[in-house]
This record gives structure tokens, sequence and C-alpha cells, in this order.
């Protein structure tokens, strides 16, 4: 595989912008290569400056529930170009995106657009504490809910109830009121709820933990979390920028039949625009200014480009609820490869899948949290991920991302990337 052209820019890239990037994981550093740089992509398939086509499964980190480029979505856009790239004041299409959330989600009563996944969480802990008039927030360890100074934790020692700053450059004092619970494990929720309850303002949870690789919640573990934010006067916030639109056309909170108090969107909600999303109950969300006194502004929150890619992807979904059931086919196909593979080479590999998400842990043990999540060989993941880029086929250049399936994805490619699997 040529790639004389990606390294050529690579070197000059890493003269201009940190580590030659503009977010960490597309480095290749966990698979020890440099990253490949896309010149265009269309349907399922992506395509490098050297002419190397994928098929992609990492679909900009899930956005791409319909694949590259579809050409609905690019009509409008091109279309909405055409009227100015944005205005700082009210447009139609804000209303309009703001009517399909709530009608799908049916939790979410107010939403408020804003630009990105960490803003979305950010500006909904802060709505939390203005409500309840609390400090605390307790997230679980190896979810992920943006890079705001106070949710960039890690557990701490000992018991879990202090957590210390993730990355050089956060002050200790700004992770003082985040509480560190274990995914998956009820009784470290109950300790820690026991001790801090009445000052925790909300519990925050990936429902389904999509960054350390794809972690199913265990029966009864959601429902536990709205049962114990209920009795402490909690609320509970669904982190759904992965799961949203994606799990299905009502996210997580209806594929699990759980009703948060809110709910933060990315990824899909802005069809491949910068756009995100955080909303709840009316009485929750009239909290945020200019009605209440909790502040949130953004320039470009809720521009018309991206509310236009927006409106246009979830018009599709709500057009073709049959592509979620067709999706999750074609992932169950890629999970029952990846496990036959282990079978074959008689190397440990675990999958989890749900729906259109999936991940291969090269580990022999069940992954359920994020401790067995990180007992996999990344050494091995570096050497199945090579295998699969060489072969034409493009997956996360990390052990601990999601492998994301498409309506795009024909089934001769899925049948191509089961092949390549087993031919690992």
């Amino acid at each position: 595989m040529n790639t004389k052209r990606s390294e050529e820019l690579f070197k000059k890239s890493l003269e201009k912008i940190p580590g030659g990037v503009n977010s960490p994981v597309r480095a290749f550093r966990a698979v020890g290569r440099n990253p490949l740089f896309i010149d265009h992509a269309a349907g399922d398939r992506i395509t490098d400056v050297d002419g190397n086509e994928f098929i992609d499964y990492v679909c900009s980190w899930g956005p791409g529930i319909l694949g590259h480029a579809h050409p609905q979505v690019i009509r409008g856009v091109k279309a909405a170009c055409d009227k100015g790239l944005t205005y700082g004041a009210p447009t139609e299409n804000e209303l309009i995106l703001a009517d399909m959330i709530c009608e799908a989600m049916p939790s979410v009563e107010k939403v408020r657009l804003v630009s990105s996944g960490t803003e979305a969480v950010m500006s909904a802990i802060r709505v939390a504490r203005g409500y309840t008039g609390r400090d605390y927030i307790l997230k679980f360890k190896g979810n992920y809910h943006g890079h705001s100074d106070g949710l960039l934790v890690k557990a701490g020692s000992a018991a879990l109830t202090t957590a210390v700053p993730d990355s050089s450059g956060v002050p200790a004092s700004y992770t003082q009121n985040t509480l560190v619970a274990l995914y998956n494990d009820k009784e470290s929720v109950r300790e820690l709820m026991e001790k801090y309850g009445e000052q925790v303002a909300a519990i925050i949870v990936e429902p389904v933990a999509a960054n350390m690789g794809v972690v199913l919640p265990e029966d009864g573990f959601l429902e536990y979390l709205r049962k114990i934010t209920e009795e402490y006067g909690a609320l509970l916030i669904f982190d759904e920028v992965i799961t949203g639109f994606r799990l299905g056309y009502g996210g997580a909170q209806e594929y699990f039949g759980i009703r948060p108090d809110m709910t933060t969107m990315g990824k899909i909600v802005g069809g491949g625009m910068p756009m995100a999303a955080y909303g709840g109950r009316r009485d929750i969300m009239d909290m945020v200014s200019p009605v209440g006194p909790v502040y949130q502004a953004g320039t470009l929150s809720g521009n018309p480009i991206a509310t236009t890619a927006g409106i246009e992807t979830l018009k599709i979904l709500k057009a073709h609820p049959e592509y979620y059931s067709q999706i999750e086919e074609k992932a169950e196909k890629i999970a029952a490869a990846l496990k036959e593979r282990g079978r074959r080479t008689g190397i440990p590999v675990s999958v989890n899948q749900i729906g259109s998400l999936l991940c291969a842990f090269f580990t022999d043990r069940h992954v359920g949290d994020y401790d067995s999540a990180t007992s996999s060989d990344l050494k091995a993941y570096a050497e199945y991920f090579g295998h699969m880029l060489e072969n034409g086929v493009y997956v996360a250049p990390s052990q601990y991302e999601a492998m994301f399936v498409s309506a795009a994805h024909s089934d001769e490619d899925i049948e191509r990337t089961c092949q390549v699997i087993l031919e690992a």
C-alpha cells in the first residue's frame, strides 16, 4: 500500500499542528503507524490522498450512519450554503430540528443546540447544578464526556471518592466536585451516594459505554441509576452523543426504556457537521439563559448549515426505520466473524455488539467494565488493525474505540470485511 503523500503531509503537519493532528486518536500512535490523510469519501468508502480506498467503519466516529456524502444531505447543505453560512440570529431550521429531537426523545421537552459534544455535556452539567443547587457530579470510570476540565478525570486510589485530573493543565480544584464510580457496579454507586448523595446534582452516564471500546450495561444497571437518582433528588443525565439516533431513532433511552432527566446529543444530530444538543424536562431547561439564571451561549450554535445537515439526516432515518434492523444484522455478521476468528486462531478475543456498534477486545475476559476492557492485548489489536488496513478495511486506530456500521455498507462489503477478518 503506497502512503507516500500521506507521509509527506504528516511530516509537514508535525511542524504546524501539535502531534500533526487536530484530535489525538487520529495520530495512529496506538497502533504504531502514521495517519492516513483522507481526500474524499462516498457511501461506505473513504479514499486517501494516495488513492487507497477503504471500507470505512470509523464513519467519522459515529455520525456517518447513512454513510458518506448522502445525496439528500449534500443537496440540502449546498442549498443552505448558497443562502449564507451563519447569521448569528434565529432561523426556522433551529425550531424544525428542535421539534424533531423532542419528538424522537419524549424525555426532552426543551432542547438547546450547541456545536460539540463537549459543549453539550459541559452545559448540561452547569444546568443540573443550577437546578439542584448542588455541586457534586458522579460519573463512571471509562466513560468519556468530552474534554471539559471538571469531567476529564480518572478514579483516585482507594475508595474512588477523589477524582484527580486526567490531563496536565487541569487544576485539582476543578475536579474536586467530581465523583467516580465503576461502570456496571451498583455497589460503587451506592457507596458514593450514601456518603455524598445530598450534595450530588447529577449522575451522568454513557448508557452504552462507547469510549472504552463498546461496553454494554448489565441488566438492571441503568434502571438502578434511575432509581437511586430519584431517591436522592439528583438528576440522571444520559450522554447520548454516540448512542443518540444510532441505537434507534429514540436513542438508548428508547432502546432500554428508561427516561432520563437530561440528555446530551451529538454526532448524528448534526448529520456530519459540527452540531450537538442538550435537553431535558421543561422545568430544568427553563433554568437556561435568557429565561433562567444559568448562562450558556454560542455564536455558531444552531447555525443554518449544521441544522440543515441534521434535519435531512433525521428525515431519512425517520422515514426508514428498517435501516436500524438492517445495520444491526450487518454488525452481527461482523461480530460473528470476529468470534470465529478467535476460535480458529486460538487468539483470545471478546466481542461486544449492540445495534450498529461493536468492538473486538483482544482478551480472554468478558468485557463489562473499565478494568476488563484494559486487560486487552494492545499489540494484538495493532496487528489486527494493520491486517485490516492493508486489506482495504478501515477500523478505529485504537483498541478503545467503537466500530460503526452504516446503512451504506453493502452486503458485498460486509462479506468482504468478514473474509478479511477470517484471514487475519
